[in-house]
């Protein structure tokens, strides 16, 4: 047997094998993937149309089912990928989890997913890249240069786009959380209590601001599900990843300590948060002119002088012929 295979590897171009595996390693990543995606939509799809009927199909919670048999191989999958993906070190998957959260993941898988999407799309870039480069004549360091360069693009890729939607979030939190305090004015003195106002702006917000809102929903739920005022709003603080959102919490505790009234922290945060909205925007406007300087000086300038010039260098071109 193991002769058959020298004599099969004798014959074969490893060039032309590697792109093959690396390939096939990269659609098989993508499928497993997809198929637990969607595996997951239908769960949630059954759940939904199971609420509103009557007729439940006792079926489903067989440990014989398909449905069930289906789950447990996921979950064990998840589970194997975890243990081997994840890493140990408890800082650095808690910062990710916090990152996850701020950017809008609040999935207790999503950072197993994370790390999945990273080698998924490191297989999948290297993969691409080795079929691609298989057609093209270049020297073998180049092409184990670009090789290698794409695959670690793939790998990084997940860390950009996490990068980019948490500062996004962060934008959208920042601009939302003035109108947010102005509206928890107005409730607080029409006599709501705190978390009835939070509820109730949390809805008004949705269109708008659709991450806020969905962190002061989950807030709400915090509270009702027993948490205190302050340890849910310490986590709204660290999900929304703003000093804004932290110095509120803090605020509404030591009003709560101190038996002052909230209503009155409330406006007089309020009024603080639109100076500092209106200081950004100021500060914004004053950086704008050492902006244009230089689109300025690279596309207006010229043209203009070119423009100014160019008549009288015409006209004395004109005189000494």
């Amino acid at each position: 047997m193991l002769d058959l295979i020298d004599d099969l590897l004798a014959g074969t171009d490893i060039g032309v094998v590697l792109p093959s595996v690396f390939l096939f390693c990269a659609v098989v990543a993508v499928t497993l993937a997809v198929g637990q995606f969607v595996q997951s939509r239908g769960t949630i799809r059954r759940r939904a149309s199971e609420v509103g009927s009557l007729d439940i199909d006792v079926t489903v919670d067989d440990p014989r089912s398909p449905m069930a048999e289906s789950q447990a191989s996921g979950r064990k999958l998840m589970e194997r990928v975890a243990k081997n993906f994840v890493p140990d070190d408890v800082r650095q998957v808690a910062k990710l989890k916090r990152q996850l959260l701020q950017a809008g993941f609040y999935e207790p898988s999503a950072v197993v997913w994370y790390f999945v999407a990273r080698v998924g799309l490191a297989l999948a870039f290297g993969g691409g890249a080795a079929g691609a480069l298989a057609t093209v004549d270049l020297t073998p360091q180049l092409y184990w240069m670009l090789l290698g360069g794409l695959g670690v693009l793939g790998y990084l890729l997940p860390s950009f786009y996490l990068g980019k939607r948490v500062k996004a979030n962060m934008e959208q939190h920042r601009s939302g959380f003035p109108d947010f305090m102005d509206l928890m004015v107005v409730c607080a003195d029409a006599g709501l209590s705190m978390e009835s106002a939070m509820d109730r702006v949390g809805r008004e917000l949705a269109p708008s601001y659709p991450s806020l809102s969905a962190n002061i929903a989950m807030t709400t739920l915090e509270m009702r599900a027993g948490r205190t005022l302050g340890e849910a709003l310490d986590h709204l603080g660290d999900r929304l990843g703003i000093a804004e959102a932290r110095s509120f919490a803090t605020l509404l505790q030591q009003s709560e300590e101190l038996g002052s009234s909230m209503t009155e922290a409330l406006r007089i945060y309020s009024d603080d948060m639109r100076h500092q909205r209106l200081s950004r925007a100021e500060e914004k406007a004053y950086a704008l002119p050492a902006k244009l300087v230089i689109p300025m000086g690279l596309c207006i300038f010229p043209v203009l002088l070119l423009v100014t010039i160019l008549p009288v260098y015409v006209r004395l071109k004109g005189y000494s012929n």
